[in-house]
């Protein structure tokens, strides 16, 4: 196809050559004129005619790579940190850029916008953040009395590209609370037990070194003691075994329905035909209706005993220990009453912790383990139960559990 310039070219051409013709031929000037004009008007038809050229395609860009998107401005990682129930932080070049909630609690507010090492304020943890050229990725560090004094905390760092890193940070205060616990439960249970253990190898090893020599009423005194120790081992084996199995059940609530008026007589006609001290001075009040609850008759059976056993070793003797039970609404509770010195108010609150004794020497004089009340706390918890401890010095303790009735009542 011919571009505009040929097609001009060849029009032209055309024009000249019909009017040499036509002069050739004899034509007069006009038709010459006239014959020229046509030619010429075809030549700028035939020049309009023909498409402009195409323009020629731009050179291709060269591509710029996209920048990645940062994840710490991804809207879906904002909303995955504030779902998190522990402090999570994202940061930008040592400046907070994100904090969810728990973060938000912990460090305040003020955090988001703040350099990363002043938020948390830690020794250790500022040391770690500074250490840019440190592969931090797998280290957890533990911030020791974070927040307040007594607390641990665990702080781990994730780094991203462009100067991003996430710090993650695990409160650890209940764990090393349980840890001592359990450390101070085996502390005092092998104090407990290496005490009477101590006894009856002291009096064996004087019954042994004395031969025949020991006339019957020194024997049979050493004998006494050597019996009275080995029994007081033996009740703190079983209340030690008894809280265990507590523990290991108290997140199973139970589904059985039994009589707790039932299981009351039941317990106080045992103590009664006993060995116990007083069994006199039991005093019940319990009525003729059934109490039906939802529970382990043996765990609750237990709780009886250690409350009225409790209130018979420290009430005084001759004194009433009154055993009620008295509907509450949707609720039945039981309570002791005893007569006895009481409990300072101080005291009160740790009633119910392990090996826990306001007056040590008297409660190993009448056979007491330190668990009675932390037994009944945890049977209580493990059947929804309400415990209340009432003590006036010099007038008495009053202690009581307040059960749900069962729905089918």
């Amino acid at each position: 196809m011919f571009d505009r310039l040929s097609s001009l070219v060849a029009a032209l051409t055309l024009v000249a050559v019909a009017a040499i013709f036509a002069a050739l031929v004899g034509g007069d000037l006009a038709s010459i004129a006239i014959l020229a004009l046509a030619g010429a008007l075809g030549a700028v038809l035939v020049y309009g005619a023909q498409p402009p050229p195409a323009a020629a395609p731009p050179a291709a860009a060269s591509p710029v790579p996209a920048e990645p998107p940062l994840l710490l401005r991804h809207p879906d990682f904002t909303r995955w940190a504030d779902q998190e129930r522990e402090p999570v932080l994202g940061v930008i070049d040592n400046v907070v850029a994100i904090a969810n909630d728990a973060a938000v609690r912990l460090l305040g507010r003020h955090i988001v916008g703040a350099d990363i090492r002043t938020a948390i304020r830690h020794p250790v943890a500022a040391e770690w953040l500074s250490a840019g050229d440190v592969d931090t990725d797998a280290m957890t560090v533990d911030l020791a009395d974070y927040p307040r004094p007594g607390q641990r905390w665990t702080m781990r760092i994730a780094t991203l590209s462009h100067g991003g890193r996430i710090i993650f940070l695990s409160d650890r205060s209940a764990i090393d609370a349980a840890d001592r616990m359990r450390s101070d439960f085996v502390a005092n249970a092998s104090h407990e037990l290496r005490t009477p253990l101590a006894a009856i190898l002291g009096y064996v090893e004087t019954l042994q070194d004395m031969n025949d020599e020991a006339d019957a009423p020194t024997r049979n005194r050493f004998l006494a003691i050597i019996e009275r120790e080995a029994r007081r081992m033996q009740q703190l084996v079983i209340d030690l075994l008894s809280i265990s199995r507590v523990e290991a059940d108290r997140f199973r609530r139970p589904t059985t329905p039994v009589d707790l008026a039932a299981i009351v007589r039941h317990t106080l006609a045992q103590m009664k035909d006993s060995a116990e001290a007083r069994p006199q001075d039991i005093v019940d009040r319990l009525g003729d209706a059934a109490q039906p609850v939802l529970g382990d008759a043996a765990q609750l059976g237990q709780l009886v005993h250690n409350i009225v056993s409790n209130a018979m070793k420290y009430g005084r003797p001759g004194t009433p220990v009154t055993v009620e039970l008295t509907r509450e609404g949707r609720r039945v509770r039981l309570s002791v009453q005893d007569e006895g010195e009481g409990i300072a108010p101080d005291h009160l609150p740790r009633l119910t912790e392990r090996f826990y004794r306001v007056d040590e020497a008297r409660s190993r004089s009448v056979g007491g383990t330190g668990l009675g009340l932390a037994i009944v706390k945890h049977i209580s918890e493990r059947h929804n139960g309400q415990l209340d401890i009432q003590s006036e010095v010099g007038k008495g303790t009053r202690v009581s559990v307040s059960f749900p009735l069962s729905e089918a009542h």
